[in-house]
């Protein structure tokens, strides 16, 4: 029975076309928990940082950098900001929301580079979900003198030697993924 021509041609079938497909399926399933790793490190590199940088792009085109304290990444690595209504920041990102977020982990011996969309967000209830007590003396009518900013993730890079993240030993590109559309 073991060699019937109905057991070789359901052997056929499978080999055909059903183990491909089981393949294809495995390689989706790697591919999904190396990005569901890769998202857990940056994550925890960012929580780890005590600051960031915020880049933004002036009127002439030029990065500006400035040190952050931002709140800690929600789930799809969205992250929040405090600012002053008034500031450079502000004017530069209603000229051009594309920023740069920088975290150092000293701790990891890691950083995550993300590349976002940002938007102003002067909502009430908004701002009192991302308040820190600590900020009172900065905006004592955090009604009028406190705007959010909300930076949407396009994509990242990271690097981290305690996790085994690191860049191609031949151009040092690190790993990264691509948030907006879901391709690495």
């Amino acid at each position: 029975m073991k060699n019937s021509p109905l057991n070789k041609i359901k052997y056929l079938i499978f080999s055909i076309f059903l183990l491909p497909l089981c393949l294809f399926a495995q390689e989706i399933n790697q591919k999904d928990s190396i990005r569901t790793k890769k998202i857990s490190i940056a994550k925890e590199i960012m929580n780890g940082a005590e600051n960031c940088a915020l880049i933004t792009l002036d009127s002439e085109g030029r990065p500006r950098a400035r040190t952050m304290d931002p709140f800690s990444p929600e789930e799809d690595l969205t992250v929040w900001f405090g600012t002053n209504p008034k500031s450079r920041k502000v004017n530069q990102i209603k000229n051009d929301p594309r920023v740069t977020l920088y975290y150092y982990d000293q701790s990891t011996v890691g950083y995550v580079m993300i590349q976002g969309t940002a938007e102003l967000v002067n909502d009430k209830d908004a701002k009192k979900q991302y308040w820190k007590e600590q900020w009172t003396a900065f905006y004592p009518d955090n009604d009028e003198h406190y705007l959010l900013i909300k930076v949407t993730p396009n994509w990242l890079e990271l690097v981290s030697y305690k996790h085994g993240m690191e860049g191609d030993s031949i151009h040092w590109t690190p790993p990264n993924i691509q948030l907006n559309s879901g391709k690495e």
